[in-house]
């Protein structure tokens, strides 16, 4: 087997007045992720960790915050579009992992609900799907003044 491993990180302040939308499922909180597309850091970050390791370009380069087509953009839309280039390219996905560091939203009550919805966008079975939320123990400016970190790390087949 021809195996491939691909890190994605992304980060979004969270303001007032947007929802708070993480891993494709909206997450009952005040404040929600900046961002030019609907601020889904989770999905961000997966993608971009599935194009890494194909060898592909990254979420900014293919969907770029200055291209008015993304304003507002369905994040699932930007990992379907990106999936499919990975396949494309001959792989598959094995499985995904990935850590949601924030102060808030929770991630325990969602967890098994965004794992679903993670799995439904891969195509893969939920087991190979994973998510952790981590406090950021009201360390940095991220705690002090709210923000939604997360690094995904995936495995692919083929190529």
């Amino acid at each position: 087997m021809n195996a491939r491993i691909g890190l994605g990180f992304d980060i979004h302040r969270l303001v007032p007045g947007r929802p708070c939308l993480l891993a494709g499922v909206l997450l009952d909180h005040e404040r929600g992720p900046a961002g030019h597309s609907d601020g889904d850091a989770v999905l961000h970050a997966v993608t971009d960790s599935l194009l890494g390791a194909a060898g592909l370009d990254d979420l900014g380069t293919l969907f770029p915050d200055t291209d008015e087509r993304w304003r507002g953009a369905d994040s699932a839309e930007l990992l379907r579009a990106g999936l499919e280039l990975v396949r494309g390219a001959g792989f598959d996905v094995v499985n995904i992992d990935v850590v949601v560091a924030t102060e808030g939203p929770r991630i325990a009550p969602a967890r098994a609900a965004m794992r679903a919805r993670l799995a439904e966008l891969l195509g893969i079975d939920v087991s190979a799907t994973n998510i952790k939320g981590k406090t950021l123990e009201g360390l940095t400016d991220l705690a002090r003044e709210g923000a939604v970190a997360v690094q995904a790390v995936c495995l692919l087949s083929g190529g």
